[in-house]
């Protein structure tokens, strides 16, 4: 998600530092996935060592009506060095400044039950200053008013809250594990990927970023899982009920067929199990989701429930489980939570991401081909229909929102930038190898080495899947470039053109809506012909010349009459104020340019194995040609 604001500085210390890799009071095991492990960084500010750290989370029925969750942390000291207890500035994931700090409220500390000296050591941090050695005990309440995937929401009956919008973290320690226990009510069902602990309504984090990592689903809603690829999935849909029956049985089919598609690319299942927590809410206007490692949180208008791009949103939260929450370049390793963290490969992350999304919609099953070819020509159109940007300052504007239109351009021209290495790639290496293989290597290469991945690292894996093919030319054209993409030269990689077909299109100067008796008059182009010929908004037209506007092919049998005849009289019988009237309207054409893309009869075979390896997850070179 693009920012919309700006960090602000610390006043009396240079900013701290979150997640650093330092000295915790307690070991703990590397995850199983292959951690990233934290990068040098400078100097910052730092709390003395906790342990034992706990968090108790209080929402139930009185939290959710006043929209203000209880939390308490605890955790034992050693002497009296002060501890520097932070709030993140922002979410990984939704690239903006949040400063989450402004959401709290009524903070004590007591130690011994008794209270302890505090004060602000910058906008988001408390210093508490320990009596000796012992337990110390924090309050403080969380605003949860805000309808966003990245922050915290409640109504009377639900609400979910996420790590970075809730939790305190210990300054400038990285691993020190903490334990989580949710308070609410004894019907109301618990759902977030933190691991569970050893007692009911409690969960585990190994570290700081396992700890922020994760939003919690509090209160009624709907839950059930199964396995896939032999790993635990969940679905968590609020309000109940808003997702049954049919719908329900077509999500998990949806959810479940994604997977395998992305698993083959990179050879593993990372997840111990993924959980699926969506709310949708009438009036939404579309849909937002957020990646996490274990999760994804979504919220979607209730009105749009069924719509496909539903599941090609869900589509491009479990890839990002990879691409992201896993692998990642290193500007983002470790990630720090107290101020932007830009880096130029915003593009890969969330635009190639995007590519996959579309793609393994189509080796799912879920899409066809001229789903994913729609796709890429919206993308394509968007693209050119706003300023020109180079995808590496795109992704580096991400954090200060531009109103130019070029905000989130990272996605679409970054995931048609996945389109295009790809066919490079395969044709370069006469079908042999793909950006499939360019993931595969930066997974097992940087992330299963513990660190994110640069510059070189994927270039290099792009030049060795291309047989040696060099790519700094496409790099500083078309990636470090503000070039147009040269699609005519491009997409015959795959045996693909753009066409371009002209119809001749009618025109009423009318919006017009399905109305039981024809169609109802919504509006009127004051300068059009229907305008001038008197019809007015709120007519119904039953019929034009006489053919019955509610005959199913009426509109197909319109435009194919009427779309010749450019000047003559066509005659609409209108239903106005219980009567019904005669309405001689003259026509008017305009020439409608259709743009698709489509495969091309001409395209040698090689480029049709290209384009059937491409589409089915496979080197093009294996299986046979459609």
């Amino acid at each position: 998600m693009p920012a919309r604001s700006l960090l602000v500085s610390g006043r009396f210390l240079p900013r701290r530092m979150a997640a650093l890799a330092l000295v915790a009071a307690a070991a703990v095991e590397p995850a199983a996935a292959g951690p990233l492990a934290a990068q040098p960084v400078e100097r910052a500010p730092r709390s003395a060592p906790v342990s034992q750290l706990r968090f108790d989370v209080t929402l139930g029925a009185e939290e959710a009506f006043l929209a203000q969750l209880k939390v308490t942390a605890t955790f034992r000291v050693e002497g009296r060095e002060p501890v520097l207890l932070s709030m993140p500035a922002w979410t990984p994931g939704s690239y903006e400044i949040a400063d989450f700090a402004r959401q709290v409220s009524g903070f004590t500390a007591t130690q011994d039950g008794r209270p302890i000296h505090w004060d602000k050591l910058d906008p988001d941090t408390w210093r508490l200053v320990p009596t000796g050695r012992g337990a110390v005990r924090v309050e403080y309440r969380v605003r949860g008013d805000t309808l966003d995937n990245a922050r915290n929401w409640m109504r009377e009956d639900f609400g979910f809250f996420n790590g970075t919008a809730t939790f305190l973290i210990v300054e400038g320690v990285a691993d020190v594990p903490a334990r989580v226990t949710v308070r609410t009510e004894p019907g109301w069902r618990i759902a977030t990927g933190m691991a569970p602990a050893d007692s009911a309504r409690s969960w585990t984090a190994h570290d700081v970023h396992d700890l922020l990592d994760h939003p919690f689903f509090v209160g009624r809603f709907d839950l059930d899982s199964t396995q896939v690829a032999g790993r635990w999935m969940r679905l968590a849909t609020y309000p109940e009920g808003s997702v049954s029956g049919a719908r329900r049985a077509r999500y998990w089919d949806e959810l479940t067929r994604v997977v395998a598609p992305v698993a083959a690319v990179f050879g593993e299942v990372p997840w111990r199990s993924y959980t699926v927590l969506q709310v949708a809410v009438p009036g939404y206007g579309g849909m937002g989701a957020l990646e996490h490692a274990e999760s994804e949180l979504a919220v979607v208008g209730a009105e749009y429930l069924d719509e496909p791009f539903v599941r090609a949103v869900h589509a491009h939260e479990i890839v990002h489980a990879w691409n992201v929450k896993r692998l990642r370049p290193a500007d983002l390793v470790p990630y720090r939570y107290d101020r932007m963290q830009p880096t130029t490969w915003l593009w890969m992350s969330e635009g190639i991401t995007d590519y996959y999304a579309d793609l393994v919609l189509v080796r799912a099953g879920l899409t066809d081909e001229a789903a994913f070819l729609a796709s890429t020509l919206e993308k394509i159109d968007h693209v050119a229909n706003v300023p020109e940007v180079a995808l590496e300052d795109a992704s580096l504007q991400a954090w200060i929102g531009p109103t130019d239109g070029t905000a989130d351009l990272y996605y679409d021209k970054g995931s048609l930038a996945g389109l295009a290495l790809d066919l490079l790639i395969r044709d370069a290496s006469d079908g042999a190898r793909s950006l499939d293989d360019v993931m595969r290597e930066l997974w097992d290469g940087p992330w299963k080495q513990g660190r994110g991945f640069t510059d070189d690292d994927f270039w290099n894996a792009v030049t060795r899947a291309a047989g040696g093919k060099a790519f700094g030319d496409f790099a500083r054209r078309y990636i470090d470039g503000r070039e147009p993409y040269p699609w005519d030269r491009w997409l015959p990689l795959g045996g693909w053109r753009i066409v371009e077909d002209s119809t001749a299109e009618p025109r009423l100067g009318a919006l017009l809506r399905a109305d039981s008796l024809g169609v109802r008059v919504d509006e009127l182009d004051p300068q059009g012909p229907a305008t001038r010929a008197g019809l007015q908004v709120g007519d119904v037209i039953t019929a034009i010349g006489g053919r019955s506007t509610l005959d199913p092919a009426f509109g197909d049998a319109w435009r194919e009459f009427w779309g010749r005849r450019p000047g003559a009289v066509m005659t609409l019988e209108v239903r106005r104020g219980g009567g019904t009237i005669r309405v001689d309207v003259t026509v008017e054409v305009t020439t409608l340019i259709d743009r698709h893309i489509a495969p091309d009869p001409r395209a040698t075979e090689r480029a049709r194995r290209i384009r059937a390896g491409l589409l089915a997850g496979r080197p093009a070179g294996r299986g046979p040609t459609p």
